[in-house]
């Protein structure tokens, strides 16, 4: 039994004005295909938001320059909160998105968006689609953990992260403005060896996973007393193939998913199965098997993966269809 990581499919934001936040990625990040917008109630998602099935407004937008896409998250019936105590750099939970840029010097350069959701450039040669523009999608996440080794076990053995690219124990220049980036912190950042893909592989790309252990403070949680779609970094999310296969591997090292769709969802135009597992330390990664994904919608016509080799990624052109959805002009606000 096996499965496939085929890259980072989305990260997912909590915000208080989903297409506010999706008009500022489109016009600022490149983040301008949206492959679904969609209102519906979330009620998979009770574990995470006290028991209530809460409704959402969500949107999915990509970048064809390459990589994972943004999952823009917005609560119908109730207002989003923020963190409950003042963010400090290393707080348990995703601190950051690491977005692609073609530039090396930009490389390991940190920002903070208009919503105060840190993101950090990372140099990739990866290029899918050349969009004449310098930043590309989503090539993974830094994460604060409580327990480097403990960390390294889920998403080595879970996710594949085989390759430590970097170890260092230390006060890190780069993390100096941020707010409690002054500390000393363990710093690893993980990537894959050789590992195939299938499906949108190719325009997913390579990621990475940073995690970062604060050393002389006890760190808080992100999302403590607070639902899953406030305010801030809600998940991060793999594309995958051979669900069945994952949810045994990660049953096998103490990490039972926590929300399992089980059979195919609908979510707009697309559907799959999505799961949810947790890190050691709470944090939400989703797994999604897609089976589908809309073309061109006025036509009715599907990208339909439920029947292809898992180890095969699609052709380059039709992958490229999903230019098809690029917005041009803000949503309506």
């Amino acid at each position: 039994m096996s499965y496939i990581i085929n890259g980072i499919q989305q990260i997912g934001i909590g915000v208080s004005n989903a297409r506010e936040v999706f008009n500022w990625y489109r016009k600022n990040r490149g983040f301008d295909i949206l492959v679904f917008e969609d209102v519906a109630p979330a009620s998979l998602m009770t574990a995470y938001t006290n028991g209530e099935i809460m409704n959402r407004h969500a949107l999915l937008a990509m970048n064809m320059q390459g990589g994972g896409g943004l999952e823009i998250w917005q609560f119908s019936d109730r207002d989003p909160e923020p963190q409950k105590k003042a963010f400090q750099w290393g707080d348990l939970g995703i601190n950051a998105m690491k977005l692609r840029h073609t530039n090396p010097e930009y490389h390991r350069k940190l920002a903070q968006g208009p919503w105060h959701n840190w993101m950090q450039w990372t140099y990739s040669e990866h290029i899918f689609c050349n969009s004449n523009q310098n930043s590309g999608g989503v090539m993974g996440a830094i994460i604060g953990v409580s327990n480097m080794q403990r960390s390294l076990k889920f998403y080595q053995e879970v996710l594949g992260f085989d390759n430590i690219k970097n170890d260092d124990i230390g006060v890190f220049q780069d993390f100096g403005y941020i707010p409690g980036g002054n500390s000393k912190f363990r710093r690893v950042i993980l990537g894959h060896n050789g590992r195939k893909v299938g499906g949108f592989g190719k325009l997913l790309g390579p990621c990475e996973i940073e995690l970062i252990q604060v050393l002389d403070r006890t760190p808080n949680k992100i999302y403590e007393n607070r639902l899953w779609g406030d305010l801030g970094y809600i998940h991060l999310c793999f594309d995958i193939s051979g669900m069945d296969c994952l949810k045994s591997r990660a049953k096998a090292i103490g990490h039972d998913f926590k929300v399992d769709s089980a059979d195919s969802f609908d979510m707009g135009k697309a559907a799959g199965r999505f799961g949810y597992v947790e890190d050691p330390d709470g944090t939400l990664i989703e797994l999604v098997e897609t089976h589908k994904v809309p073309i061109f919608k006025p036509l009715g016509l599907y990208i339909n993966l439920k029947k292809r080799n898992p180890e095969k990624p699609l052709p380059n052109w039709m992958v490229k269809t999903l230019r098809f959805h690029r917005m041009r002009k803000d949503l309506k606000v």
